[in-house]
């Protein structure tokens, strides 16, 4: 992995910058090292890496080793973190920082970056403040020189949570809290299928000693009936309102009981509320077998996920660019991420505003607990209540407003009819599905759906609504408005992709025409090659992606003991963003876009890199190609290309990965989004037909928030020839890939 690095007390032009993973471990730490050895190598910088965290800084010694390029090839799949972690009481004395600062000094170090938890930035916090001072000691005890003391006068830092709980403020996600959830989600997948054969309960355990997010997110994704977090503890008499509403489940045809314990989990008097005791309750008081099961340490374990792989690439490689940039004077930042974008938050803020909530949990001020997790947690604890609990009998009557799916599938499609379902039928409407699309609405193939009937859709892969890529044309539209009008169709929630979306354009073109028309209408973006308007990531996107990502897991390993290039396409049609985002979760070489062209000069460029790479060493080269980059430069050509260039040095294989990007199961990404997006549009279309209003939109985001854009404004946000966005994200992400994907001459 890297070498002992000697004692080098002499002047050097380069900066010197050191990396520790530190605290407990969480999946997506070796990307966040990976980016900060990489990005800071091609900025000119000497890297070093502190073994085992904190205490590898007192240590010193052969847990400070130079890194270089090769040093963090191949790690982006692994679990945990290669250079290890551990909290050190060492470190919390002031003797221990001082052989630290010691041992930094030694090596010219005088910035780090620190990924861990809060007590981890905030004891590096410390060091940086005590830096001057334990430098002044240093020199008194003649340890270091006055020059080497005035060379590294201040320590520059950067932190990047590492944290399975997803428990800082200033980031909308900790590295390893999305992988967390894949393992929870997986066991409760496997957990339901059991427990709906027996009719059993089960109480799952998850980590979250102080943060709800693990279990909040789990049951929804999960299909749990009830959840406890510390963050909002049940009112008085829970017990009874939990057991009612599990009765409730089984009466409306549910098969299994799964309830969500955080391991924080307290009543409002402060006691705990353990899963042992909640198993013996639901005994009790349902006369039902239950068991119990702790996930424990599995959450922390396994292969990270593809947002895990790509996020804590970015935060890496920006928690490295802030501090080779930062000055003496300058405040250590938190390098998180907010709506898919880097965001910087000063170090100390965020770590007190963190440790600010058990105590407003303590004093009971619950609001206040939740709103400072941020304001979709409160949101996604109510959308849960509503979706959780079979409506009551008893509510005034709504409207009728029917789902429709449009376009072709992607994963998350029934997510998101489940939970528009059930929120519709809390508020009181009835709730109708279309089967076949537009055609089937056509034929009267509509139905009411009840609480009971979309029971178990939320981890299921496909569209049980069934999907079509066909449009009803003009001439179908008279059609369609009588079948709106012969159901009697207040509201219309259409699920699905750019087809969906140009279709609904196309008939708002036409509304004043026809009667069926004047009803709200919102579109809910489901698609896997995310090339739609408003929304950073369609739902079906994330899964897709990680089906990429394991694909191309399973290629390098099957390529290890050869020389071997693969030439890898994924799907995304005229938009790359599977392409690059896959690119970049498993530490490509090369992607090929449409975006950019595929040009003769840089394929050129491409082979001189490969052959050369190869006869240095190298065993494997990875290029991935979204299908639609060039229309000549095939992935048949590039393979052609590449092959008669190797000379017989290695062998070129292609890799089409088709279809099963748009099959699995959603991944927990996709169905906690879903849901949200599913509960929102509900929500609008309900006050559209309380105010009177019959406005047509979709999904999008404004300053964070959810909110609804003008069905009329898509021509102006959509490039229609290519069928994607005008403004495309991650697009601005390609200098980091090349950064990270081309080492810099020696």
């Amino acid at each position: 992995m890297g070498s002992t690095a000697p004692v080098d007390t002499t002047v050097s032009p380069r900066p010197a910058i050191a990396v520790l993973t530190s605290g407990g471990d969480a999946q997506g730490m070796n990307a966040v090292v990976r980016a900060v050895v990489r990005t800071a190598i091609g900025a000119g910088a000497d890297v070093y890496a502190v073994y085992e965290g904190l205490q590898g800084l007192v240590d010193g010694g052969d847990r400070i080793r130079e890194f270089d390029w090769g040093s963090v090839g191949s790690i982006l799949h692994r679990g945990g973190t290669v250079i290890g972690t551990a909290r050190s009481a060492d470190f919390r004395q002031r003797a221990g920082r001082l052989k630290a600062a010691l041992n930094l000094v030694e090596h010219g170090i005088d910035r780090i970056v620190v990924i861990g938890g809060d007590g981890s930035l905030s004891g590096t916090d410390l060091f940086r403040s005590e830096w001057t001072g334990l430098l002044a000691e240093l020199v008194a005890a003649g340890e270091i020189t006055a020059e080497q003391a005035l060379r590294h006068g201040s320590l520059m830092v950067a932190g990047v949570v590492g944290s399975i709980d997803n428990d800082m403020v200033g980031t909308d996600m900790t590295v390893g809290a999305d992988t967390a959830l894949h393992r929870i989600i997986e066991a409760i997948d496997a957990l339901s299928s059991t427990a709906a054969s027996h009719q059993r309960s089960f109480v799952v355990e998850v980590m979250g000693r102080h943060c709800g997010y693990l279990a909040l997110m789990s049951a929804i994704a999960g299909g749990a009936d009830y959840v406890l977090i510390p963050e909002n503890p049940p009112p008085d008499g829970w017990e009874d309102k939990m057991c009612a509403r599990l009765r409730a489940g089984r009466a409306a045809g549910r098969r299994d009981s799964i309830v969500i314990v955080a391991e924080g989990a307290r009543s409002r008097t402060g006691e705990p509320i353990t899963s042992q005791g909640v198993r013996d309750l639901l005994e009790e008081r349902l006369g039902e077998d239950t068991r119990v099961t702790i996930l424990g340490h599995v959450q922390r374990g396994g292969t990270p996920s593809a947002y895990d792989r790509w996020m804590p690439t970015l935060v890496g490689h920006a928690a490295a660019m802030e501090v080779l940039g930062a000055g003496p004077d300058d405040e250590p930042q938190l390098i998180g991420v907010r709506n898919n974008r880097v965001q910087r938050t000063p170090l100390m803020e965020a770590v007190q505003r963190t440790r600010d909530i058990p105590g407003l949990i303590d004093a009971g001020d619950y609001e206040g607990a939740m709103a400072a997790r941020g304001s979709s947690f409160s949101e996604m604890v109510q959308v849960f209540q509503r979706i959780a609990q079979v409506a009551p009998s008893d509510l005034p009557p709504g409207s009728r407003i029917a789902i429709v799916h449009a376009g072709g599938l992607a994963p998350g499609m029934n997510t998101a009819v489940r939970a528009a379902v059930r929120f519709g039928l809390s508020k009181g409407h009835t709730m109708l599905g279309v089967q076949g699309s537009f055609q089937g609405l056509i034929d009267g193939d509509v139905s009411e759906l009840t609480w009971g009937d979309v029971d178990g859709w939320v981890g299921i892969g496909g569209a049980e609504l069934g999907t079509s890529r066909a449009a009803p044309g003009v001439e179908q539209y008279y059609a369609v408005s009588r079948a709106l009008e012969n159901h009697d169709i207040q509201a219309l929630l259409v699920i699905g992709g750019h087809r969906a979306y140009e279709t609904i354009h196309r008939m708002l073109q036409e509304r004043d025409r026809y009667p069926g028309f004047q009803i709200p209408v919102i579109c809910l973006p489901t698609t896997i090659d995310n090339n739609l308007p408003g929304w950073d990531m369609a739902i079906g996107a994330d899964t897709a992606l990680c089906s990429i990502v394991s694909s191309v897991d399973r290629l390098k390993q099957s390529a290890m003991a050869s020389r071997r290039c693969f030439v890898v396409e994924v799907m995304g049609r005229y938009c790359g963003y599977l392409a690059f985002m896959g690119a970049l979760s498993v530490g490509a070489e090369r992607v090929y876009l449409h975006e950019q062209g595929v040009h003769l000069a840089d394929l050129t460029e491409d082979v001189r890199k490969m052959v050369a790479g190869f006869a240095a060493g190298r065993s494997f080269h990875l290029a991935i190609r979204n299908e639609a980059a060039s229309v000549g430069y095939t992935t048949e050509f590039l393979c052609q290309l590449f092959t008669e260039e190797s000379g017989g040095h290695f062998d070129v294989r292609p890799m089409v990965l088709g279809h099963l990007q748009q099959g699995g199961n959603p991944t927990p990404y996709d169905r906690v989004h879903a849901t949200r997006l599913a509960a929102y549009c509900v929500d609008w279309l309900s006050g559209e037909i309380v105010a009177g209003k019959r406005d047509w939109g979709f999904v999008g985001l404004d300053e964070g928030a959810l909110a609804t854009v003008p069905m009329k404004a898509m021509t102006d946000l959509v490039d229609a020839q290519f069928r994607r966005p005008v403004d495309q994200w991650w697009l601005e992400l390609q200098p980091i890939m090349e950064a990270l994907a081309t080492e810099p001459p020696e």
